[in-house]
This record gives C-alpha cells, sequence and structure tokens, in this order.
C-alpha cells in the first residue's frame, strides 16, 4: 500500500509571491499593496480593424485575460440569418432615415459573415475579455480607470464594471483559477476566429531588436529595446541625432545612452563644450583632458595622422597621408581666420615647404614619427616671417599667424600633441573656452574632432561611439567644409564599426540656407533620432525635415522633461525615458539628472 506523504507549506515561498492581503469590495479589490478594479466588455462593434484586440491588452497598467473556446457554428448561422431577415425588414419599413442606413449596413455585413463562415467553412468562438486595472496609489489608479476605460470606449465597445463579481472575475482571469461560469456568461460573445486572430490579442507593445539594452518605454509601457550595432533593412548605420530645447532632458538621454553602450563593450568618446559629461567619465575610469588649453589637451594641427580618408574620392584617388591632412588643414586655418586666395596658396606653399624641411614628403609613412618629429605653429610662422623679408606679400600672412604662434592662442594650438586617450571612456573638456571667440571654438572643436576620426577609425573591430554635444559650435556659414567633414564622418563610420551621436539644442542652425545641403543630411543620415521637447522655429524646422503629422508635431510642443519622438530607421515611437536609478549615480550633478 503507497505510503502518503504530508508535504509542509513553504511559507517563506509563499511570503514572496503571494500579496500580504486581499480584500473585496463591491466594485473593486485591494490586492496586497495594489487597487484592482476588473471590467467586463459586454459588446462589440461590427466592423474592427487589424490589431484591434492588441489596443485592449496593451492597457498601461492593466492585466487582461482572454478566453476563446470554439463552438458549433450553425446555430452562430442561424441566429445571423434571422438578424438578417430583421434588419432588411427594418430598412424598408422604418421611417427613420438613420436607422433605415443602419440596417442596411448591418444586413450586408451578415451576408458577408454567413457567406465566410458557410462558405470558406472558417470556425467560430465564444470569446470573453476582462480588463484589470492596477495601480498602488489612489490617484494613479483613478488614472489608470479613466485610461481604462477611455481605451475601451474607442475601441468603440462597450465595458462594465462587474459590480459584486470582483472576486469571481479576479478567479477567472488569474492563470491558476478555472473558468468561472458566471462570468463566461455575461462576456462570452460569439465571433468568427479570423475576427479574434486578426485583433492580435498576444502582440506585445515596445519595440525589441531581440538584444541589445533597454532604452525608453513606449507610450503604452512597453519596453523598448535596442541594438544599435544591428545592420539590415533600413538599419544602415549606428549613428544618433538628439534633438531639444535646454531643461527636456537631452543631457539625461545622452549619458544614457553612453552609460548603455559603455556596458556593452562600446567605447565612448565625448566632445563636451560645457563640462557636463565629466563626472560621468570619472565614474567609468576614463580619461577626463581638458581640450581647452591643459597641458594634456594639446592637438597639433600640423601634426599628420594616418588616417582614412574622409572623403569617398580621395580613397578611390589614394591619396597620402600628407596630402589629405594639408586638406584638413586648409579647413583648420579658413575656420581660425579670413583669408584671401592668394593667403591660401602662400600658406599652403609653406605648408609643404616646413614638412619637406623635417624630411616629411608626399610618400612619407607618418606612422612611424613620434609626436615631436612634426613641425608646430612657431615653425610655421618662423619660416614665413623670414619669407616676409625677401617677399613683401608674406607680410601680412605672418602676422595673421603671430597670435596663434606665439600669441594668445599658442597655448591651444602652439605646441606638439600631449593628448593621450587609451582609455574606454574619453572625455574631450573645453569649457574652458567658454570666454574665447567664436573663430577659436569653432576651430579647435573641427581639431577635437580629426583627432575624433583618427580613434575611430584606426580599428576596424573595436565599436567606438562619439558624442559630439553642441554640435552648431562645427557649423559657420563662412567655411562649409567643416560642416562637410562632420557629415562625412557619419557616412563613413559604418565602415570602421564606429557611431556619431550630433546632440544640439538648435535645428536652424544646421539648416541655414548656404549651410542646408549639408546640415539637412546630416540631421537625416542618422538610423537612430530622438526628438525631445522643443517649440518655435526650430520645432516648424523638424516638421519640415522630418514630416512630422499633427499627433507628434503637439507631443515635441508640449516640451515634457523625458517625453518625446524616438525614430528607429522608418519606424516611430511615442517613447518616455523612464530611466534606472542606478545610473544617476554615475551621471554627476552638471545636467542631466
Amino acid at each position: 500500500m503507497k505510503k502518503e506523504q504530508n508535504l509542509k507549506i513553504n511559507k517563506a515561498l509563499l511570503s514572496i509571491v503571494t500579496p500580504i492581503g486581499l480584500e473585496i469590495e463591491r466594485n473593486k479589490l485591494v490586492i496586497g499593496e495594489n487597487l484592482a478594479k476588473i471590467y467586463g466588455i459586454v459588446k462589440y462593434p461590427q466592423k474592427v480593424d487589424y490589431g484591434w484586440l492588441s489596443k485592449l491588452t496593451n492597457i498601461k497598467g492593466t492585466i487582461a485575460g482572454i478566453t476563446f473556446n470554439p463552438v458549433d457554428g450553425s446555430d452562430f448561422i442561424d441566429s445571423v440569418s434571422s438578424s438578417i431577415i430583421r434588419n432588411r425588414s427594418d430598412a424598408v419599413n422604418n421611417k427613420d432615415p438613420l436607422l433605415q442606413k443602419r440596417a442596411e449596413i448591418a444586413a450586408v455585413d451578415g451576408d458577408k459573415m454567413i457567406e465566410s463562415i458557410d462558405g470558406d467553412n472558417q470556425s467560430v468562438g465564444a470569446m470573453s475579455l476582462s480588463i484589470m486595472g492596477l495601480s498602488k496609489g489612489n490617484k494613479e489608479f483613478e488614472r489608470v480607470c479613466r485610461k481604462t476605460q477611455s481605451s475601451i470606449a474607442s475601441s468603440k465597445c462597450k465595458g462594465r464594471v462587474l459590480s459584486n463579481l470582483q472576486e469571481q472575475a479576479f478567479k477567472n482571469l488569474s492563470p491558476y483559477y478555472r473558468k468561472t461560469k458566471s462570468i463566461n456568461d455575461i462576456l462570452q460573445r460569439v465571433m468568427p476566429m479570423s475576427t479574434f486572430v486578426g485583433g492580435y490579442p498576444f502582440s506585445t507593445s515596445g519595440y525589441s531588436d531581440g538584444k541589445g539594452y533597454y532604452f525608453a518605454k513606449d507610450s503604452s509601457g512597453g519596453l523598448v529595446v535596442l541594438d544599435t550595432w544591428k545592420r539590415g533593412g533600413d538599419r544602415t548605420n549606428s549613428n544618433f541625432t538628439i534633438l531639444g530645447v535646454a531643461g527636456v532632458g537631452k543631457s539625461t538621454v545622452v549619458k544614457h545612452l553612453a552609460i548603455s553602450e559603455y556596458m556593452k563593450g562600446t567605447r565612448i568618446l565625448f566632445i563636451d563644450p560645457e563640462s557636463e559629461y565629466r563626472d560621468l567619465c570619472l565614474a567609468l575610469g576614463g580619461d577626463l583632458i581638458n581640450a581647452g588649453g591643459g597641458s594634456n589637451g594639446r592637438i597639433n594641427p600640423l601634426q599628420i595622422r594616418d588616417i582614412p580618408a574622409i572623403d569617398e574620392q580621395d580613397e578611390i584617388e589614394g591619396l597620402g597621408a600628407m596630402a589629405l591632412h594639408l586638406k584638413n588643414v586648409e579647413v583648420f586655418f579658413n575656420l581660425y581666420m579670413n583669408l584671401t586666395e592668394i593667403q591660401k596658396a602662400l600658406l599652403k606653399s609653406c605648408l609643404i615647404d616646413l614638412y619637406n624641411q623635417f624630411n616629411i614628403f608626399w610618400d612619407t609613412d607618418v606612422k612611424l614619427l613620434k609626436n615631436n618629429e612634426f613641425p608646430i605653429m612657431k615653425d610655421l610662422y618662423e619660416l614665413i616671417l623670414e619669407k616676409s623679408k625677401k617677399e613683401v606679400e608674406y607680410k601680412e600672412l605672418a602676422t595673421l599667424l603671430k597670435d596663434i604662434a606665439i600669441g594668445g592662442d599658442s597655448f591651444l594650438f602652439g605646441g606638439h600633441s600631449s593628448i593621450k586617450a587609451e582609455s574606454r571612456c574619453v572625455c574631450l573638456d573645453t569649457f574652458s573656452l567658454q570666454n574665447a571667440s567664436d573663430n577659436v571654438k569653432k576651430t579647435q572643436y573641427f581639431n577635437l574632432l580629426t583627432f575624433c576620426w583618427n580613434e575611430m577609425s584606426k580599428d576596424r573591430t573595436e565599436p567606438v561611439l562619439l558624442i559630439a554635444d553642441e554640435s552648431y559650435l562645427m557649423i559657420d556659414p563662412r567655411v562649409p567644409q567643416s560642416l562637410v567633414f562632420l557629415r562625412d564622418v557619419a557616412k563613413r563610420a559604418r565602415k570602421y564599426e564606429a557611431g556619431l551621436a550630433i546632440v544640439s539644442h538648435s535645428v536652424v542652425d544646421f539648416l541655414a540656407p548656404s549651410i542646408k545641403m549639408y546640415g539637412q543630411a546630416l540631421l537625416d543620415i542618422p538610423c537612430f533620432k530622438v526628438l525631445l521637447g522643443t517649440d518655435g522655429k526650430n520645432l516648424t524646422e523638424l516638421k519640415e525635415l522630418y514630416n512630422l503629422t499633427d499627433a507628434e508635431e503637439a507631443l515635441l510642443a508640449q516640451k515634457k522633461r523625458g517625453d518625446g519622438l524616438l525614430m528607429v530607421g522608418s519606424k516611430r515611437l511615442h517613447v518616455d525615458f523612464d530611466i534606472p536609478s542606478y545610473k544617476f549615480a554615475y551621471m554627476g550633478n552638471k545636467g542631466g539628472r
């Protein structure tokens, strides 16, 4: 005879998986620390669209329960047939034009349903749907209930609170109870299988690449999970555009993105004009570099780097490192000062002579040279000054170069490169240039960008993300080549397993008539676009640039902190950046909190 064994109740486990208490009231439940109310759908519309059920099963803050039991279709067909006869009679005899029209439509719909079920042998079944709103606080609970009621009404269904049946409805909804007959008798409605399946009742909200990291929540509370390095379809690069006015959470989103990418193994580079990312960089054990004049942050503009051609035509022509660098140096000097065409030609000739004096020629392998083996601005100035003694054309050029070579700006541009960036997080801080002239800011921003392109392109196997904050500082209508360089970095980064994040509060600056053809491309190339609150001219330009709908425009105009529009390729999502609390410990106290 088999022995019976009494199993002890695991009270510790019960206290973890079950609510502390359960209170049943007439129109609601108290489940532990949560308030709950269960609604039942008692009437459905005659016509529905694809996905109609998913709008009811994915209401934020609710749990939905669906049952569908196949039934004999003959009784249903008889019922529909009787309904058709009645509706046709009403369409003829009813004196009210509105009721006549409704009866005609109902009769036609009935004919189609009979043809579908009887002619195509489609299955029918009895479906019931109950929805439980659940929340902790009273205000939040009322909001969830209102949202549930409005969602039911907008789906053209009729919902009822299951008064005095909350306990039975809770059991019917729960996976650990059998179906409750009293609830099924109230809620079950017969419908074709195609109507049920076409409603996508089990589709989830949110967006997922299948792997990656949590990025945000959509408007229904579903998770948005991104793998920014995924390729395929309309996902051709890993670039970001992040736009929004001050105070809407732009810096918070950037830091959230940086931490997430860092955890995945991506190397992060910041160009930081406002010192917003220094605390984050230090918290991640990165290199904080004062690129606004610090001893560890000098980048010699005349040092030739062995980097790939930024322009595809240059790559096809096979230009050497020196030839490619001369193009960048030309943009550098154009940003720093106004030069005539004659002065540009003289300067280029002097640069070639200077490199030759340092035994650097068109075919020299610059990888073999050390930092102190390259000329500096003082060398260039002295060469031009020497030439000015013989040729008067060089005198004015020498005067223009004096400040950058031995004057006030020499601390920034006038020495050998001292910058070292070996860690996986590098912050190039230019806050000390706040009071500098615009031309100095733009020139140093371009100088840093060329350095970052070198870091991004030197290892094709290492993912690198460059976050260029306040990118409008790169824009100079006089010298569109600086913006062309930034655009070309965005275009070519994908070939080197790299990405570029353009961060700015101003859209208008990118779309000025003289540079629009480059600025528009720069904002449009990225596959990932995060648009946060904005207004005025910026909102008008965004609407035109991205073909925003009226609803999307209204979303951005609200300027609600942390709320925005996310574009992933061609897909658009209304998202809420609900950032995990542990990340704020890394973010510091300067912007983005």
